[in-house]
């Protein structure tokens, strides 16, 4: 397994020559959040669909309060 290192490199190989920091930085984000949401799916830890409906459903009707 490459280390985050190897890993930031070969990100870094893909990128144009012109890139800026903030593209360095925002490409480390989009792979770190990928990678930890594929650990998690990986591991059990995930919620599916109908439980997130549902949660949406009550978090609307939280937000729209009594008329």
């Amino acid at each position: 397994m490459a280390t985050a290192k190897q890993e930031a490199q070969k990100l870094l190989d893909l990128l144009p020559e012109n890139a800026s920091f903030e593209d360095i930085q925002y490409q480390l984000y989009v792979r770190q959040k990928i990678d930890r949401g594929l650990a998690d799916a990986r591991d059990g830890r995930v919620i599916d669909h109908d439980e997130v409906q549902r949660r949406v459903a009550s978090w609307r009707e939280e937000s729209s309060g009594p008329k």
